[in-house]
């Protein structure tokens, strides 16, 4: 069995690019564009604890500012099982990680997600 503790530099780097893009996207209320790049911050950081958790909580937060009551409860759901499962290896890959996907289900990678975290395990 493997264990997540820390997500690595490269892919922390890319992390932050997204959220940064996720922000830059919720300050010019492109709300369709944020919620695309909270998806892929899931997607980047599913199988580290903390980055997955709190993928989590800014979808929680964006749930919460769209009066979103489905996602909400999604996400408080995400919450509580989302961490653990991520120390343990044990996600389901390219998952978006919304309340409109099963949380078990595992889908197909963006392409240029699939090249960065291949290039990741190098």
């Amino acid at each position: 069995m493997t264990f997540n503790f820390k997500i690595t530099k490269y892919l922390k780097s890319v992390y932050e690019i997204e959220y940064l893009l996720y922000k830059k996207a919720m300050n010019d209320q492109s709300l369709e564009l944020a919620w695309n790049h909270l998806e892929r911050l899931h997607i980047i950081g599913q199988s580290y604890p903390f980055e997955h958790t709190y993928s989590h909580w800014l979808m929680l937060n964006f749930g919460f500012r769209q009066k979103n009551v489905k996602e909400v409860l999604g996400q408080i759901i995400r919450l509580l099982g989302g961490g653990w499962k991520s120390f343990i290896n044990h996600i389901p890959k390219g998952n978006t990680g919304g309340a409109n996907v099963h949380p078990l289900k595992v889908m197909e990678l963006p392409e240029d997600l699939k090249i960065i975290l291949k290039s990741d395990k190098k």
